[in-house]
């Protein structure tokens, strides 16, 4: 009996390190922020056109965030909001070509509230990472110092230029 559970053992651990191989999950962010699970399954917060560099973004919440942002409960944003936004270039419908869809992905990067771990950047944590091969963004943690010198004109809106859209 032990000689044929043996095999099965080993069978499982190959096949569990197969899918690991298979679903490899993205690096940490120089920071050492990890990319949260789960986030493409995030509630609608709003959405963006920037026409300075032809790019659509969407903004995601985790629970938290959405519950601050139908509640109108966003300045400040709640402790354990993590913000989402996902990047893409414009590019014109091939059937209708004043309609803008999304084309290339850009980039997704995202903004957690923890007023005290990230106490010297407004309480935010940020990350990105880059394409669909979601290569980490960044080569040391002086990243988060771009990021946050972008943020800084928002300080009376807790450093967040998204503006929930009102949903019915």
């Amino acid at each position: 009996m032990k000689l044929k559970v043996i095999p099965f053992i080993i069978l499982c651990v190959l096949v569990f390190g197969l899918a690991c191989a298979i679903h490899k999950k993205p690096l940490p962010a120089p920071n050492g922020i990890i990319m949260p699970e789960g986030y493409k399954n995030w509630k609608l917060i709003a959405s963006s056109n920037r026409s300075d560099n032809n790019t659509m973004r969407v903004i995601l919440g985790n629970a938290t965030a959405a519950s601050a942002a139908r509640s109108g409960r966003t300045n400040p944003w709640a402790e354990g909001s993590i913000l989402a936004k996902l990047v893409w270039k414009n590019e014109s419908h091939e059937k209708w070509p004043s309609a803008i869809v999304p084309g290339e992905f850009v980039h997704v990067e995202f903004m957690i509230k923890n007023s005290a771990k990230y106490a010297s950047t407004g309480g935010w944590g940020f990350a990105r990472w880059k394409g669909l091969k979601q290569n980490v963004y960044g080569e040391d943690a002086e990243f988060v110092q771009e990021c946050f010198g972008c943020h800084t004109p928002m300080k009376d809106n807790d450093y967040v230029f998204t503006r929930p859209a009102i949903i019915p």
